[in-house]
């Protein structure tokens, strides 16, 4: 590595060796995050503690007790997919991941287009997670000073509020900028922490349970497991798509795949070990809060509307008591810790475009001391702060509207990377049982699962009731966002196109025959 010139670093080429049509390296620092080091991270950027307490009670509105089941059927897909990355990081462990993979199975246009679905939706959600750090950051200043809610309310005046969030922004910025190993010390102790205080709670809840001091006891039953016990299909969809963006981020060990020790397998097994471990905390928790606080609209319950937005504050002091300020603390950690996690995935993407010339050569630079995307993630949190602070100014429900047409991007780039798989390797299908469901089965069913979604969730958000209930023209406000996001896509694609034709031609990345693919892994 010491040996490396900056001018090297700055092409993105070990050698210095231009771009051809293959799969190069770009520069990044090789060998830094091992297989722990990777399922952490993982973890972070899904954020857990922030993303259950927020989509706990919508998801308990729309199915009751069979949130669990809804978890495990959310789960699946996820898990499909993963496996579906798992081969094709194998086969091209490259910091494009969609992008890269998307190129090589279908060519540079659906390639870039999915590769912008993973940037979109990351630089959404980047801006969410500074907002909701900066209003855990009041509401556990004011546990703590005792104010009842003065200080809480601080975090609504948007001066203030995007102040905060913009400093929460610099600082995940500047810890993204330096190499991995920072953030690797950093998440250790950030996931660690908000892992710890989600057992504390639900362990709590459950001896509440135990000892008859529960808000409303609820003795766990198979029936909480069973999806058909829903009924209606149209909660069971609503509660999937739920579940489909609490599970979604752990794509980020993929993007870390020229960083990682053995990357051929490495960040594979992690994305599936970080699935596995998060599916099994959230069905902890879920079963543990439904058990102590039952599903009905009463003070506490879970279908009470006025705490469903922020299940585990309203929960806290009844289960914790005098440590229920932790909880605040952990979801503070959680959404700080998933902001830096975060910027890892699309600035690692913007540099394989750039590497790749599907983006300006800018994109490329990598930083000559950290060996890290320097210029994209400037970018990225750049624009995701303008976002955040022109949403916010301009109406919060069109912010949050935005959120949940995040769920359509999703759904839109996952399964066209689930679609990749199937396609690049279908010359292999049936080489091996494994080669059946590894390459064709798992990631088939994966991706018609989200395509599904996708298709239903376009549909469902043209009501204006959809959301926040906002609407242009009697359309939702959701499916206007989510369908602006993708069209937005579309244009800068052509330009791209118009600017750069080399990389459209197929002549910086084309697209890799399946025979030569069996060939080489023989």
């Amino acid at each position: 590595m010491s040996g490396r010139t900056s001018t090297e670093a700055q092409t993105g080429s070990l050698t210095g060796e231009p771009v051809t049509g293959t799969l190069s390296k770009k520069g990044l620092s090789a060998g830094t995050v091992g297989m722990v080091g990777a399922v952490v991270i993982g973890i972070s950027t899904i954020a857990p503690a922030y993303t259950l307490t927020a989509s706990l009670g919508p998801t308990v509105s729309e199915v009751g007790f069979q949130v669990p089941a809804i978890i495990i059927v959310g789960f699946l897909p996820m898990l499909l997919v993963a496996l579906g990355y798992r081969e094709l990081n194998r086969a091209m462990p490259d910091s494009g991941t969609s992008f890269t993979w998307g190129v090589r199975a279908f060519g540079p246009w659906i390639g870039w287009m999915t590769g912008w679905g993973l940037v979109a939706a990351t630089v959404i959600v980047l801006s969410n997670l500074a907002g909701i750090a900066v209003e855990f950051l009041f509401l556990l200043i004011d546990q703590l000073a005792g104010t009842d809610g003065a200080i809480a309310d601080l975090a609504f005046n948007p001066f203030i509020n995007v102040a905060v969030c913009l400093l929460f922004m610099l600082g995940a910025t500047v810890v993204s900028y330096r190499d991995l190993q920072t953030t690797q010390k950093l998440q250790y102790f950030l996931v660690g922490f908000q892992v710890l205080v989600l057992v504390l709670f639900s362990v709590a809840a459950l001896v509440h349970v135990a000892n008859g001091t529960a808000f409303d006891a609820s003795p766990v039953e198979l029936s909480w497991f069973n999806p058909f016990a829903v009924g209606d299909f149209g909660a069971v969809v609503a509660g999937l798509s739920l579940s489909i963006f609490i599970f979604w981020g752990w794509d980020v060990v993929l993007t870390m795949n020229e960083e990682t020790k053995n990357p051929e397998k490495t960040p594979g097994r992690a994305a599936t070990v970080t699935v596995l471990i998060v599916a099994g905390l959230y069905l902890l928790i879920s079963i543990s809060l439904l058990a102590f606080a039952g599903v009905g609209t009463g003070e506490l319950g879970l279908g009470n509307e006025d705490i469903q937005g922020n299940v585990f504050f309203y929960l806290s002091d009844p289960v914790l008591g005098p440590l229920a300020f932790l909880v605040s603390l952990a979801v503070l950690t959680s959404s700080a810790a998933s902001l830096q996690s975060t910027a890892v995935g699309p600035a690692r993407t913007l540099l394989a475009m750039g590497h790749y010339k599907a983006l300006p050569d800018s994109f490329a630079r990598v930083s000559p001391r950290f060996f890290t995307p320097g210029y994209a993630t400037i970018v990225s949190a750049v624009v995701a702060s303008a976002f955040y602070a022109v949403m916010r100014f301009l109406s919060e429900n069109v912010l949050w509207d935005t959120i949940t047409a995040l769920g359509m991007m999703i759904c839109f780039y996952y399964g066209l990377t689930a679609f990749a798989c199937v396609w690049y390797f279908r010359k292999q299908w049936f080489d091996s049982a494994r080669s059946f469901f590894f390459t064709l089965l798992f990631p088939l069913v994966g991706g018609v699962i989200l395509a599904v979604l996708f298709v239903i969730t376009l549909i469902d958000s043209i009501d204006p009731d959809y959301g926040s209930g906002s609407n242009i023209a009697g359309v939702g406000l959701v499916f206007i966002l989510g369908v602006t996001v993708i069209l937005a896509g579309v244009v800068i694609m052509i330009w791209q196109a118009i600017k750069r034709p080399a990389f459209f031609r197929g002549e910086t990345l084309g697209v890799e025959a399946p025979e030569s693919l069996r060939r080489s892994r023989r």
